[in-house]
């Protein structure tokens, strides 16, 4: 499989402690920050369940 580039567009304040965990697990802190990661099918699932907080380039 390929890389996924994920950027942080949205801060995790007030949000649910599952949501900024998730955040973290992507490698993501800061607002705009980005990274790369390996597609698997474990990763798709952490970023829908934070697809509000985040913008993804395949």
């Amino acid at each position: 499989m390929g890389k996924i580039k994920v950027t942080k567009v949205k801060s995790t304040i007030k949000r649910p402690q599952d949501q900024k965990r998730t955040m973290e697990a992507l490698g993501l802190r800061k607002i705009n920050q980005t990274n790369e990661i390996e597609d698997s099918p474990s990763v798709r699932g952490m970023i829908k369940k934070v697809s509000h907080l985040i913008k993804v380039e395949e």
